[in-house]
């Protein structure tokens, strides 16, 4: 996992996702919090802790102008997010309890807590290829799915953030011995999300290669696992979630790309992205960004959270 700031994780792609194999994880609702033991930041299984929501911020009223997006939402009595329901680690619907577990479904949670008061969430799921449009149509108030900021994305939406960072890498099926990095991919067949950044990024990584677009990462590592592409490129985050799910498939090489990570929300409402942003600040501020990622992602890798990207830092947002 790549990410930037006062530490650099030191374990390998490979090494993460093995950790990721073996480590269950836990989270949020989709409608409210759960109540779980556990320190400031874990709830244990990779659950943050009731605690972390109890001492969330909540945005005042002069916050909240009349007619805004926030407005809406406050009346509305919940946030309305495009998000995953099968992404381990980041938006997993829990089987047994319901509940919506994951770094990106807590965030969530938190925006909703500011904006309401408690963390309500309905969330719609929805493919690569359609979140700009369910953006440009209010359809959703914000987009909340590992979402990468790139110049050509915020011609069409707006992005708060980066509130998170991570870089493309190469899934391939657990018993391949002869791909150990992008370098391998030229020649080859190669799986990858409709409308994501390995669109663009493989024709240069990986000279000759062909791709095989799929709109959702379910589909995209079913086909890996079916053989109908050598490997996967996609997201580190994501493949390491996948690599959790699927046994089958495993994370090789080290990401050969740096990508920032917003929240999409509409091109034409400033007033949300500028709230938006400001809630950044405040849980990065005080702590509770940091607890996010350690009872989420931080809960398969060694050491603490590292520091939040900068907000602004990435070219789109």
């Amino acid at each position: 996992m790549n990410f930037t700031g006062r530490r650099s994780l030191a374990l390998t792609a490979t090494a993460v996702a093995v950790a990721l194999a073996a480590t269950g994880c836990g989270g949020d609702s989709g409608s409210s919090a759960p109540t779980l033991p556990g320190n400031p930041g874990m709830g244990g299984d990779g659950v943050i802790a009731q605690s972390v929501y109890d001492a969330a911020p909540v945005a005042t009223d002069a916050d909240i102008p009349a007619g805004s997006t926030m407005e809406a939402i406050r009346k509305r009595g919940y946030l309305n997010i495009g998000g995953s329901l099968d992404a381990p680690l980041l938006g997993q619907q829990n089987p047994v309890s319901g509940t919506i577990e994951g770094f990106d479904a807590d965030m969530a949670k938190l925006l909703a807590k500011y904006i309401i008061g408690k963390p309500e969430v309905k969330t719609t799921t929805i493919g690569t290829q359609t979140r700009e449009a369910m953006l440009q149509a209010k359809s959703v108030d914000a987009v909340f799915q590992t979402y990468t900021i790139t110049p050509q994305r915020a011609t069409q939406i707006a992005f708060a953030g980066p509130y998170l960072t991570s870089g493309l890498a190469v899934g391939v099926r657990k018993d391949d011995t002869a791909i150990k990095s992008v370098k391998d991919l030229a020649g080859k067949t190669v799986i990858v999300g409709a409308n994501t950044p390995a669109v663009t990024a493989l024709p240069s990584a990986a000279p000759g290669s062909k791709q095989i677009a799929f709109g959702t990462d379910p589909q995209a590592l079913q086909a890996l696992l079916q053989k109908r592409g050598d490997a996967y490129v996609q997201d580190f985050t994501l493949l390491a979630s996948g690599a959790k799910a699927n046994p089958g498939m495993k994370v090789v090489g080290e990401p050969f790309t740096t990508e920032a990570y917003g929240i999409g929300l509409n091109r034409e409402d400033t007033q949300f992205k500028e709230f938006v942003n400001n809630w950044l600040k405040k849980i990065q501020a005080d702590g509770t960004w940091a607890k996010v990622w350690e009872g989420t992602l931080g809960s398969v890798v060694e050491g603490g959270a590292p520091t939040p990207p900068a907000l602004g830092s990435a070219d789109g947002s």
